[in-house]
């Protein structure tokens, strides 16, 4: 069998499988959530997580430097806002092909401190290589108190789905670039230059009224489904919820529209549930979207037509 014949959560728990157990620190370890999770005593939890970049298929032409620097971080921490951690370094490992200009590698550097600093950390050492093709490995540190530490796991039946900011927005930019169609800038801006939802991590982890959550870039059916299985349950979602911004609905419709909010990721916003009673203590933690329910099992969506399950389809590597 080769990998390519395995899809991406297949692959990682074939890996998971033959991984010695988890240590008597480790709270949680590989594959089960976004971030793994330390115990290092005291009042707060160690969170690590990774994610590696390739110029080729993460990286689209049109962005710059400082865009691509930008994105490596964001996406670490995007992880961390999922636990409602707060970051506390960043480590970048860069594969950087010989012939790179100076210049953009600058940019690449400059993006990456930018976007650290932002949210209130910062780049604190990594590893370069020379590589053929231009590759980004960031690992972000982050700490959360013990009592607010948010899973994947905890969703309940009868909980409200909820999510951060807006839908298909990156998707939208990717499928009119491949279209060769003129992107607007805000759209665009959501692909090249994600804002991990950092704050509202950490906002929404101290009302404690967060039974589950989770970042949703590689798409919002994926998501679901990750979700849904590492808390038992299932979702019955709104199609007329989602939250989608005025321009995606006018420059795509029907079948590329749904494919762009539901399936093609690259929106870097929370997914989570609350119970019905503590959802006004939510509210006051951040702006989000009611889009559904939690239900017993299943993964269906209520569209204009009728209701159809949602398949566990979205961005991934294999």
């Amino acid at each position: 069998m080769k990998i390519r014949e395995l899809n991406e959560r297949v692959l990682i728990e074939h890996i998971t499988g033959s991984l010695t157990r988890n240590g008597k620190n480790t709270v949680v370890g590989a594959g089960d959530d976004d971030c793994a999770v330390l115990d290092i005593g005291g009042d707060d939890y160690l969170l690590v997580t990774t994610d590696m970049l390739h110029r080729k298929t993460d990286f689209p032409q049109q962005m710059s430097g400082w865009q691509i620097g930008w994105m490596s971080v964001a996406v670490n921490l995007s992880d961390l806002a999922s636990k409602g951690a707060k970051p506390l370094g960043i480590l970048m490992a860069i594969g950087v092909p010989p012939d790179t200009e100076l210049d953009f590698f600058d940019d690449i550097i400059k993006g990456m401190d930018t976007c650290a600093r932002s949210f209130g950390t910062q780049v604190i050492g990594g590893d370069m290589d020379s590589h053929e093709e231009l590759t980004m490995t960031g690992t972000a540190l982050g700490l959360v108190n013990k009592d607010l530490l948010i899973r994947r796991s905890g969703a309940n039946t009868g909980d409200i789905v909820c999510v951060t900011g807006n839908l298909g927005t990156a998707g939208a930019a990717l499928i009119l670039m491949q279209k060769n169609i003129n992107v607007d800038q805000e759209i665009l801006k959501a692909l090249f230059e994600p804002i991990p939802r950092i704050n509202e991590g950490i906002a929404l982890a101290k009302t404690h009224a967060v039974t589950s959550m989770m970042d949703i870039s590689d798409g919002l059916a994926l998501s679901l489904h990750d979700l849904a299985k590492a808390s038992g349950v299932g979702f019955k979602i709104y199609e007329d919820k989602l939250p989608v911004i005025m321009d995606v609905k006018k420059k795509l419709k029907g079948d590329e529209l749904f494919e762009a909010v539901v399936f093609t990721g690259g929106d870097f916003e929370l997914l989570f549930t609350v119970p019905p009673d503590k959802i006004n203590k939510a509210r006051n933690a951040c702006s989000f979207t009611v889009i559904g329910e939690v239900i017993k099992e299943g993964i269906f969506i209520e569209r204009s037509n009728g209701i159809e399950p949602l398949k566990g389809r979205g961005f991934e590597h294999f």
